[in-house]
């Protein structure tokens, strides 16, 4: 009987309520599945990343990885600092796509493998975070925008390939026997300097000519193919933040590292940010309304649907304060007028007590709790005062 009366009431949703108001999350929730699949059913292809020789995309290099393999040339790609280390040697040549990403142990490990080698070395975009180390004698200047440009020097790679595109980074050295080719303002984006051995060090201010995209503007192909395929082997290093050499270096580097230091900067920006918003939005959520405003109900509700709507309100908030506070309000509004006081009076503990112990002479009952005490400690205390109220006006009314 009492579930009956419960879900008849009019505070209780109907199924059409409920579908009105989720289906707008609902629909957002499907959209931001679909997208999600849509975006990941185009990027599960042959997508590997940038200068990746693997890569079909517009900044992959597989084309002057298919080029190098029909000359004869193996290509093969590493990813970790121990792989490019140990793969050095006469027959190869190193290509190191973001030297700058590397740590500075790992610069001296990979310096140490290669100065002795008898290989080749290629620098792709090396600034200053890396020429010191792996470039001793050679700096960089301000970059230049990547633009198709006369190699301007005697390198027969250059002399034979002609216009290619090429800028990015300019370097300086005053070391013997360099090769400056390709100059921006005076200053090489393409330089070879000798090594011990037969071994020499190639620096490219850009890896443009590298893309599949670029690979067949002007020289590019011709250059690409004869700094890469002077050698037999080709060893295609992509450095990656994911290298235990890199987190051994730092631990061995700085012992007493706190928590937020391991922290990528990346993700401390991050949680400022949703910090920031999280406040915006507590303050977008506690503005004030403004002023209530009467408005003329369009139907009219039945006293009990309104008593029982605000009743599951203020339960729901346990707002027991003002639930006692209105059914004390109303019965002093409701006996005053059978005990002769004014309304002025009604909520007057002065006015009010005199006027209830004359009429009904009980000397000892506790008017001034019932009328105007604390608010109750629970709903059984509730409950209690709701009764106690009832009897109380009964008794001034039949009296």
């Amino acid at each position: 009987m009492t579930a009956a009366s419960v879900s008849s009431t009019s505070m209780a949703p109907t199924k059409r309520q409920v579908w009105s108001r989720t289906r707008g999350l609902l629909l957002a929730l499907v959209i931001l599945v679909a997208a999600g699949i849509a975006m990941a059913a185009l990027r599960s292809g042959d997508q590997h990343g940038r200068l990746d020789p693997r890569s079909a995309d517009r900044y992959g290099s597989r084309a002057v990885a298919e080029l190098l393999k029909d000359r004869g040339v193996s290509t093969r790609v590493v990813t970790t600092l121990d792989e490019a280390a140990t793969a050095g040697g006469p027959d190869t040549t190193l290509l190191v796509t973001v030297p700058d990403l590397l740590t500075e142990p790992q610069q001296g490990t990979l310096r140490a493998a290669m100065a002795d080698s008898g290989g080749r070395t290629v620098l792709l975009a090396a600034g200053p975070a890396s020429l010191g180390t792996l470039a001793p004698g050679v700096h960089s200047e301000a970059t230049a925008s990547v633009s198709a440009r006369n190699p301007h020097c005697s390198l027969p790679a250059a002399r034979s390939a002609g216009n290619a595109e090429l800028g990015g980074e300019r370097y300086a050295t005053e070391r013997p026997r360099a090769d400056s080719c390709y100059p921006s303002d005076g200053l090489p984006t393409l330089l070879r300097i000798d090594e011990t051995g037969n071994g020499d060090t190639v620096l490219l201010g850009s890896p443009d000519i590298l893309y599949n995209h670029r690979l067949d503007k002007n020289g590019n192909a011709s250059l690409a193919l004869q700094l890469l395929g002077s050698r037999s082997h080709l060893v295609w290093y992509l450095p990656s933040l994911g290298d235990t050499s890199a987190a051994q270096d730092s631990t061995d580097g700085d012992t007493d590292s706190t928590f937020l230091d391991l922290i990528p900067s990346g993700w401390l920006w991050g949680t400022l940010q949703l910090a920031v918003a999280a406040v915006l939005a507590a303050i977008w959520r506690a503005r004030r309304l403004g002023p209530l405003v009467t408005e003329r109900l369009p139907v009219a509700i039945r006293a009990s649907e309104s008593t029982e709507g605000r009743a599951r309100l203020y339960r729901k908030v346990n707002a027991r304060d003002r639930a006692a506070a209105a059914l004390r309000s109303a019965t002093r509004t409701r006996i005053a007028p059978l005990l002769g006081v004014p309304p002025a009076g009604a909520h007057s503990p002065d006015v009010l007590l005199p006027a209830v112990s004359a009429h009904l002479r009980t000397g000892e009952r506790d008017l001034n709790g019932l009328l105007f005490g604390p608010a109750p400690a629970d709903d059984t205390a509730l409950i209690h005062l709701a009764d106690q109220l009832d009897a109380l006006e009964r008794e001034v009314r039949t009296s």
